[in-house]
C-alpha cells in the first residue's frame, strides 16, 4: 500500500485495492464524533469536531507505530460523525443537529457496512457529551448484530478552578485545547464565564451525581458557555490534548487483543 499506510492511516484516502487489502486483517476502524453546535462568541461552532478528529488521527498514528519491540497496531482512522446529537443546544444561533433516532440508525448502518468491509472492531472517539449515551447502547448493537467488538471513548470534561466542578461546555478546558489546536479560530476577547453556581448547592442533582436531570443549553446560559473559559491557556491546552492522545491510543493497544470470553472470565472449563 506504499505511502498511505503513513503516520496518517486515514481509511478514506485508500484505493479499493488497498481497502481490500486492510480487511484481510484484523482491523480496528476509529471512527471520531462531534458536533456543530454553540460555543459561545468566543469558540467556533466545530470545536467538538475539531478535538475528536485530532485526538483520534493522533491516536491512531501513535497506536499504529508501535513502541520499542513491539508491532504497532492495525488502526485506521475514518471519516467522522459531524451532524449528531446536539439538540441541547438547538434554542441556540448555529447548532446543526440530527434526532437520537436518526444518529442511532446511522451508526448502525455503518456498522453494517465496516463489518462487510472486514472490519472487526469500532472505537469512537467522542467529545460531544450529548452523544455518549447514544453510542453506549449502540456498541451494544453494533456488538449483537454483526459480532463487531465496539468500544467509546468519551473523555471526562476536566473542570477549571473557578468553574466549581461544572466546566462542562466552551470553558476552561475546550478553550485551552482550541486555544492550542487553532489560535486562529478562537477570540479570547469575547470570552465570557457562565458558571451554573445554584448547581453547586445541590448535594444530589448534577452533570456527574448521583441524580442527572435534562437540560437545555439555554436553561444554564444565554451564550451557549457553561464554565469560565477567561482563564484558558494554550500551554494548557496542549497538556490536556496529549493526555487525550496518550490514553485514546494506550486503549487502542488494549482493543487490539481484546476478547474476553466467559470460560476464562470466570475460570469455567469446557
Amino acid at each position: 500500500m506504499g505511502g498511505v499506510i503513513g503516520p496518517g492511516r486515514r481509511y478514506a484516502d485508500l484505493t479499493t485495492t488497498e481497502a481490500g487489502r486492510v480487511g484481510a486483517g484484523d482491523p480496528i476502524a476509529v471512527i471520531p464524533a462531534g458536533a456543530i453546535e454553540p460555543h459561545g462568541p468566543h469558540l467556533p461552532l466545530a470545536t467538538d469536531l475539531l478535538v475528536a478528529e485530532h485526538v483520534a488521527a493522533h491516536a491512531v498514528a501513535l497506536a499504529a507505530a508501535g513502541t520499542a519491540g513491539t508491532a504497532g497496531v492495525d488502526a485506521w482512522l475514518m471519516p467522522p460523525l459531524g451532524y449528531t446529537k446536539s439538540d441541547e443546544h438547538a434554542n441556540l444561533p448555529g447548532a446543526l443537529w440530527i434526532s437520537a433516532d436518526t444518529l442511532f440508525r446511522q451508526v448502525v448502518e455503518l456498522g453494517s457496512a465496516l463489518r462487510a468491509s472486514g472490519f472487526t472492531r469500532v472505537l469512537f472517539v467522542n467529545c460531544h457529551g450529548g452523544n455518549s449515551a447514544l453510542l453506549e447502547v449502540a456498541l451494544r448493537e453494533l456488538r449483537r448484530r454483526f459480532g463487531l467488538r465496539t468500544f467509546l471513548y468519551a473523555g471526562k470534561a476536566t473542570p477549571g478552578p473557578t468553574e466549581l466542578g461544572m466546566g462542562i461546555h466552551a470553558g476552561w478546558a475546550e478553550t485551552s485545547m482550541m486555544l492550542h489546536l487553532h489560535p486562529e479560530l478562537v477570540d479570547m476577547t469575547e470570552a465570557q464565564a457562565r458558571v451554573p453556581a445554584a448547581l453547586a448547592d445541590c448535594q444530589h442533582i448534577g452533570f456527574t451525581g448521583p441524580v442527572r436531570f435534562g437540560w437545555l443549553a439555554d436553561d444554564l446560559s444565554d451564550t451557549g458557555v457553561i464554565g469560565d473559559p477567561t482563564g484558558a491557556d494554550a500551554a494548557t491546552g496542549e497538556r490536556l490534548v496529549a493526555e487525550h492522545v496518550a490514553v485514546v491510543a494506550g486503549a487502542l493497544a488494549e482493543i487490539a487483543e481484546f476478547a474476553p470470553a466467559a470460560s476464562v472470565m470466570w475460570g469455567v472449563r469446557r
